[in-house]
């Protein structure tokens, strides 16, 4: 089994900053891309940044310059450092990473999810 636990969730201002970490756990042989997605209500779940194993990034364009995503390959854990939060960055936000198993089997798992809600 593979378990994604997302913290750092919670209520911060406008312009304010919030970081997310995403640890995984369990019988992993290899993280390949690892991310961060969210979900406002009433809207679909929409890509905020992902990153390769070989340290690609890929960004939304509404958190460019905004947003910095992060991995520590030794601790299989992935960072969203938010900075300049604005009002519609408010959502549950989930990691999601796509990890190949020790019976070498790859899927994509997903976390709980961490609410982020930025207002005054």
């Amino acid at each position: 089994q593979v378990q994604l636990v997302e913290s750092g969730g919670g209520l911060v201002q406008p312009g304010g900053s919030l970081r997310l970490s995403c640890a995984a756990s369990g019988s992993i042989f290899s993280i390949y891309t690892m991310g961060w997605y969210r979900q406002a209500p009433g809207k679909q779940r929409e890509l905020v940044a992902t990153i390769t194993s070989g340290n690609t990034f890929n960004y939304a364009d509404s958190v460019k310059g905004r947003f910095t995503i992060s991995r520590d390959t030794a601790k299989n854990t992935v960072y969203l450092q938010m900075n300049s939060l604005k009002p519609e960055d408010t959502a549950v936000y989930y990691c999601n990473a796509f990890i190949e198993s020790t019976w070498r089997i790859r899927a994509t798992y997903w976390g709980q999810g961490t609410q982020v809600t930025v207002s005054s």
